[in-house]
């Protein structure tokens, strides 16, 4: 055997070996370089780096050590291209093939081992990963962003890493080159293939540290395999950077800023660990982009502080969301540099050049095919500068812009244009980053994106982001051949690449650390594709023509933007910011978006009254409220103007502005806000007209003219629709109702709805309660104009896919068919989207770009645009809108924030239950026969329940829907009583007792004597109506209450058992004599109302004494007095229906975060539609389950949310207790304790509170969990201000407040203070409040102002959002439960 296996030993040596080329010697080691098998998969990147450098060498160095010792590598490093092309370096020093993997969240086994394919004839084949290509054929595995691989993943190579062993799925196993050759026979005898791992095989890996950066931590056995190398930042900053002849006075000072910053970010003092101000460190490219910015534009002498702080921005985009002491620190260097103070980034007049350094774009000139020459304008002292550029074929637009299609360049526009062709003059990629402010003027996103791409020429495409699209979904796509066969094709990214177009990634943030998988084509223009291609930097001809290597186009570029959905600091990171050169976006100022508005041909006061408006509310607006609150931008302004152009008499411009924002459906404390923004805006209420029922002419649906105050009005008309337009749809398609009750309020809302969509031209979104009418609106104006609707039903697990198309396996081939989405796209009809709310926001925003600018992208590789530019073109049908219906945000629907996503492409309404006069016509026309009074009644009482609910006195919002029920029941039985017929709606509330007696108030309040409800009803009727049990027991004869004996047995009749039902003296129900209630289950009987009632009266006497005593025996158990349970129960009835509404919240939002969603990529479950291709080959993890969806990478793992409330017991608060503010403080504490005691969950919220900066109410971990211990609480409440002296410490509170609760490990934290401090009286200014409440930022803190603070106005001013006046104390309950409600549910 032994000579068999040394001969087997020495024929595999006696194989061709590569010839070396020569010799490398780096330091103290010389080795041959072989020549290469495969030149194709050698390092073909124009990037690599200087060899001269000494950190580059040292790093060179040690990698060689770990290769010759046949180590694998891991290159810990700050993100940037800088640790890739050092893996790259030392590929081409060597001489090495190599293969490469950028991870990200989605890959998979597939990934890292062999994928499967079926070839022509149906043969199924196996197709090996980088991977496994580099271990068969000695070359380096280069695996970037190992931080993003989810943990489960990495260890498929740890086999393969640590023994040079793996078992493929195609029945073969790679081994150690020594075990085989050991090995005899190279095949077992159930036919497995033995393959040599390559001796040559080795491993680089990259990934950035975690922490500080976000990511996945190592898994430890993973870890262990590799040798491990820190990349100085440092070094790096300055080895991507290239030696200038003569570096400028600027360079200098700004390269020491950015190293001293990067050693300051490297501090291990304690201080520097729990400071949150330290300025954060610079992005690896950030040194190369100022060196390449000065040489190519040279700066004049004297930067101005707006230029200096613009370009912070460019080269470090993150300082855009940085709290304001980094800026402060930033600007103390810059100062004492010789730089001077840094400036607001923004214009400070219209004629400002925010070019950067002052340059401005002046001509454009075509050189050739695919060069352009810019000519830009100089800062003074300077030279202009004309530098060629990379373009596309088709016709230039020429510099200077001319107005074009209402198009007028303004100042800040062409300011803007000029940083972006700037950064493509340099070469960069470019990322326009939106504002810092929540919610600004339009800063002409798209139009930028188009005039860059027609000054330069470009073919343009657009990549419309979504959630689900995974890494490798960017870059490829599955393809079924009509034979069977499986094939790869190009994304549009990949074409973009190959063809130089123009590629706009537009919602790059909503995909997270996937952008990341991007990098290298964006850094180096190379990425790997499919079956061992790759887009390199260089390639000979004959290499392109072979199909493996594959050149990007030079005039290939790429622009990023936002959807502005997610927040900044959420994905504008340092790998983003290494990337893409970026580029701050401006606003418009006042007077650019009035233009704007004014050529709308909407009157000049108008447009000066809605400016002045829209600057208010977007002050107002905080980044916690922004993600759910609409905002007011150019778009939204735009609508409103086009709105008041058209009818500029008689139009309600507060209420069309209360529409656009759904202000109906803000917060009590949000809606008091806007009320007083339209008071100091002088946009005032106009009394609500009478809308007549519209009727039908020969060609219209003409709604008559409204009926108003003495102010003219109009009847609009809404031409029918045509039905030639749509032959098939008008036949089938057309909504059909029985009938349709007019109504004034549903009339009106008919006709804007009308106007918006058809005059217009507007897609719309409606929101509501249930039963308000949604559906039938629409279907009912659309039955009249004779128009075709398709329609389709959300729910939580509907995908993007889905909406596009159905997908059907036919004879080995997947079909697509058309969803009711794309037919509505291809032949114009309406397409109602109904329950929006139910879905995964990122499915709803997908009609964002599709009613914005008319464009989606198909996941089968198909686009939908406004025109066919090519072959495939889904053209959208000029008469196609999108109408998307859900209930209002919030609780009790907790749908997803799906408003957000949307943007302001959409026009919004507001569905509300009719007024009381319209809802009693509709309900006389639905049943004519009922007493007019009784329908005044009802109407009256229902509009009180929907009062109650909007106060936080219910918690159900009873809808047009439960009385139209109401009514019809009635109607069909007249026999039934209006008990019987009421108890259809309330009796899902029949074990909420509070919220039954808050019902029957409502219905005795309104003349509506109802009996009883809830419990005994129910019971009451099924013992009269369904079957009439009598139980008589045999022994009726009593004598003293007793408790009786306890069993866990069912007891019925008779004297001795407690807890059975129908017996006497004994403690149970249904029994007569017994002293209290005592319930264990089973069947209730229940004797005659006559044995109950001849009970004697010493009996009764006695029974009630009992009570008595075992009342007492209670309190004394809780350590109460009687005067105590008696001052609590006021205390707790005071606030239990909003303390039953802030439960009911809480827990609802404690459930949504637990939340399953569609995990994919499973190896069972249900078969996931997106993933048949590869089924039909074969892989695995085709199924999809529901599961706990993983929190993005970087986010923190769901941990309790800490809440500390703080109330102002100072002097005052006794003082003038006449008010009753400290009796309402009081209620608000128990509502606050009773409501935290009641959670399931308690776990899923931490809270405590406090007075005075030194006084505690209740301990975080120590909530009172007895009633003796909430009731001491109160009495502290209430004695602490008799003591206390004159003087307040509001603003010591909060601070130390948000100090404590920010030591805790969180998901999230607030600080909620009641003060009525006098801010005169104290000298508090509103910059000492403002430092107290934003003393940490990621503390969220609120304010509520009563007494004497209420009449602060600059409070709620000074912090839109956090501060809340509150005149009426008696509303402290219900603004404290909306602040909570709206902070909580983020």
């Amino acid at each position: 055997m032994a000579p068999q296996r040394r001969l087997t030993q020495l024929l595999n040596e006696l194989k061709p070996t590569p010839s070396p080329i020569g010799t490398l010697k780096l330091g103290d080691i010389t080795i041959e370089v072989p020549d290469s098998l495969t030149p194709s998969r050698l390092t073909r990147s124009s990037h690599l780096l200087d060899l001269n450098d000494p950190v580059n060498l040292n790093n060179l160095h040690f990698i060689l050590q770990k290769y010759l010792l046949g180590q694998d590598v891991f290159l810990v490093s700050q993100p940037g291209p800088y640790a890739r092309r050092l893996a790259l370096t030392f590929a081409s020093i060597i001489n090495t093939e190599y293969e490469y993997i950028a991870l990200h969240r989605d890959v998979g086994e597939t990934e890292l081992k062999q994928g499967r394919e079926i070839r022509k004839g149906g043969n199924l084949v196996y197709v090996d990963s980088p991977a496994v290509n580099a271990v068969k054929h000695g070359r380096l595995l280069i695996l970037e962003g190992i931080e993003k691989a989810e943990r489960g993943i990495m260890p498929v190579l740890n086999n393969l890493l640590e023994n040079r062993e793996m078992n493929l799925d195609d029945g073969t196993h790679i081994i150690h080159p020594h075990r085989y050759a050991q090995l005899e026979a190279k095949t077992t005898q159930q036919g497995k293939v033995f393959i040599p791992a390559h001796k040559n095989f080795r491993v680089i890996a990259i990934a950035a540290p975690v922490p500080p950066y976000p990511g996945y931590p190592l898994d430890p056995p993973f870890r262990s395999r590799f040798q491990a190398r820190f990349i100085d930042p440092v070094g790096s900053l300055l080895s991507l950077t290239t030696s200038q002849s003569k570096p400028t006075t600027l360079y200098n000072i700004l390269r020491d800023i950015i190293l001293s910053t990067q050693y300051a970010s490297e501090s291990r003092s304690a201080l520097e660990v729990i400071s949150k101000t330290s300025l954060p460190p610079f992005p690896q490219t950030a040194l190369t982009k100022l060196q390449k910015l000065i040489e190519q534009f040279p700066p004049p002498e004297n930067l101005s502080p707006n230029q200096l702080s613009r370009l912070f921005l460019t080269i470090h985009p993150a300082l855009i969301y940085a709290p304001f002491q980094a800026w402060a620190i930033l600007s103390r260097q810059t100062e004492e540099s010789g730089l001077g103070q840094l400036g607001s980034p923004s214009m400070d007049s219209i004629n400002e050049e925010i070019g950067i350094f002052g340059y401005s774009i002046s001509a454009n000139q075509r050189l050739d095919d695919t060069t352009v020459q810019l000519t830009f304008s100089p800062p003074p002292g300077r030279q202009p500068v004309n530098v060629a550029v990379p373009a596309g074929p088709k016709q230039l637009r020429p510099i200077p812009l001319a107005e074009q299609s209402g198009f007028k360049p303004s100042t800040r526009f062409l300011g803007l244009l000029t940083c972006f062709l700037q950064a493509h003059a340099l070469g960069w990629d470019i990322s326009l980053v939106p504002p810092a402010l929540p919610s600004t003027a339009s800063a002409s996103t798209s139009t930028l994106v188009k005039v860059f791409g027609e000054v330069l020429g470009y073919r343009s495409e657009v990549i419309h982001m979504y959630k689900e699209l995974g890494g490798r979904e960017l870059v490829m796509r599955r393809n079924i051949e009509d034979g069977g066969s499986t094939t790869w094709e190009p994304s549009t990214l990949v074409e973009g690449a190959w063809g130089g177009s123009l590629l706009h990634l537009a919602g790059l943030d909503v995909i997270g650390s996937t952008a990341g998988s991007l990098s290298r084509i964006l850094q180096d223009r190379e990425i790997e594709l499919w079956e061992s291609k790759r887009i390199v930097a260089f390639a000979a001809p004959e290499e392109i023509a072979s199909g493996e290597l594959s050149v990007a186009h030079p005039s290939f570029r790429a622009i990023s933007t936002a959807s502005k959905s997610i927040p900044l600091k959420d994905w504008l990171s340092d790998e983003h910011a290494n990337m893409f050169f970026s580029v701050p976006s401006q606003p418009m100022d006042t007077a650019e978006e009035a233009a704007v508005l004014l050529s709308t041909g909407c009157p000049q006061a108008l447009v000066d009254t809605l400016l002045i408006f829209a600057d208010k509310y977007r002050h107002s607006l905080s980044s916690e409220n922004v993600l759910k609150n609409r905002k007011l931008g150019t778009r939204s302004l735009v609508r409103i103007a086009r709105r008041l152009a058209l009818y500029p008499q008689g139009t309600d411009m507060q209420d069309i502005i209360q529409r656009s924002l759904l202000a109906e459906f803000l917060p009590a404390t949000e809606k008091m806000n806007l009320l007083t923004m339209f008071e100091d805006s002088n946009i005032f209420k106009k009394t609500a007209p009478f809308n007549p029922s519209p009727f039908m002419t020969e060609k219209a649906l003409v709604f008559p003219a409204p009926s108003s105050g003495g102010e003219e009005t109009k009847s609009t008309s809404i031409p029918l629709f045509d039905a030639t337009q749509d032959l098939e749809g008008s036949t089938s398609h057309i909504p059909h109702m029985d009938h349709f009750y007019d109504n004034s309020l549903q009339t009106g809302l008919m006709r804007d709805i009308a106007i918006d969509i058809e005059i217009l031209g507007e897609h719309i979104v409606m929101l509501g309660n249930q039963g308000v009418g949604k559906n039938k609106i629409i279907d009912s104006k659309y039955q009249l104009l004779g128009r075709p609707r398709e329609y389709i039903q959300l729910h939580r697990d509907t995908t993007v896919t889905q909406l596009m198309f159905t997908t059907s396996l036919e004879g080995g081939v997947i079909r697509y068919t058309d969803s009711p989405l794309l037919r509505a796209i291809k032949y114009g009809r309406l397409i109602i989207i109904d329950e929006a709310d139910k879905a995964p926001e990122h499915v709803v925003a997908i009609f964002r770009s599709l009613a914005g600018q008319g464009e989606m992208s198909l996941t089968d590789g198909r686009r939908v645009r406004q025109l066919v530019e090519r072959n495939g073109d889904i053209a959208v049908h000029p008469n196609f809108r999108l109408v998307l219906l859900a209930n209002r945000p919030g609780y009790p629907f907790l749908g997803n924030h799906f408003l957000q996503v949307l943007g302001e492409n959409f026009s919004a309404h507001s569905v509300s239950n009719p007024d009381q006069e319209s809802e009693r016509n509709l309900i006389g026309q639905l049943a004519p026969e009922l007493d007019k009074d009784l329908v005044l009644r009802l109407v009256g009482a229902f509009h009180d329940l929907r009062k109650g609910y909007e106060h936080g006195i219910l918690n159900y919002p009873y809808s047009l829907r439960e009385l139209i029920n109401l009514v019809r029941h009635m109607k069909a039985y007249p026999s039934d009583s209006l008990g019987d017929a009421l108890r259809n709606i309330f009796d899902f509330d029949i074990y909420k007792p509070e919220t039954i007696d808050k019902l029957s108030e409502i219905l005795i309040h309104h003349g509506l004597e109802v009996p009883s409800l809830g419990l005994e009803a129910a019971r009451g009727v099924a013992k009269t109506k369904v079957q009439d049990v009598h139980f008589e027991p045999k022994d009726t004869d009593l004598s003293e209450p007793k408790e009786g004996e306890h069993d866990d047995k069912d007891h019925h009749g008779g004297n001795k058992w407690a807890g059975g039902t129908g017996g006497r003296d004994t403690a149970g129900l249904g029994g007569r004599g017994g002293y209290k209630r005592l319930y264990k289950g089973g069947e209730i009987k229940q004797v005659s109302d006559e044995l109950k009632q001849n009970v004697p009266d010493h009996v009764k006497e006695k029974a009630r004494e009992m009570a008595r005593q075992e009342l007492q025996r209670r309190l004394e158990e809780l350590d109460m007095s009687h005067s105590e349970a008696k001052g609590y129960g006021q205390l707790l009835s005071a606030t239990q229906a909003h303390m039953a509404s802030l439960l009911d919240l809480l827990e609802h939002l404690a459930a949504k975060e637990e939340e399953r969603v569609w995990v994919k990529r499973r190896i069972d479950g249900e078969l996931d539609d997106s993933r048949l291709t590869e089924g039909l080959t074969g892989e695995s993890t085709v199924y999809k389950r529901r599961g706990m969806e993983k929190p993005e990478i970087g986010r923190p793992q769901i941990k309790p949310k800490r809440i500390k409330f703080i109330f102002d017991l100072s002097a005052s608060m006794y003082r003038f207790q006449y008010d009753g503010r400290l009796q309402r403080s009081m209620e608000t504490a128990v509502m606050l304790m009773e409501t935290f005691d009641g959670l399931s969950r308690k776990e899923k919220y931490v809270w405590d509170s406090g007075d005075g900066p030194d006084i505690t109410l209740t301990e975080a971990n120590k909530p009172p969990t007895e009633l003796k211990e909430r009731w001491k609480v109160t009495e502290k409440m209430y004695m602490v201000p008799q003591y206390a002296f004159a003087g307040d410490y509001t603003v010591e509170s909060i601070m130390k407040g948000v100090d404590e609760v920010a030591k805790y490990d969180a998901d999230d934290w607030f600080v909620i203070a009641i003060t009525d401090a006098n801010f005169g009286r104290y000298q508090i200014s509103s910059e000492d409040l403002t430092r107290a409440m934003k003393h940490n930022p990621k503390v969220n803190t609120a304010l509520i102002c009563i007494g004497e603070g209420a009449e602060a106005s600059w409070v709620t001013k000074s912090l839109p959002g956090r501060a809340f006046r509150v005149a009426n104390t008696g509303d402290i309950p219900n603004v404290l439960r909306s602040i909570l409600s709206t902070m909580v549910d983020r």
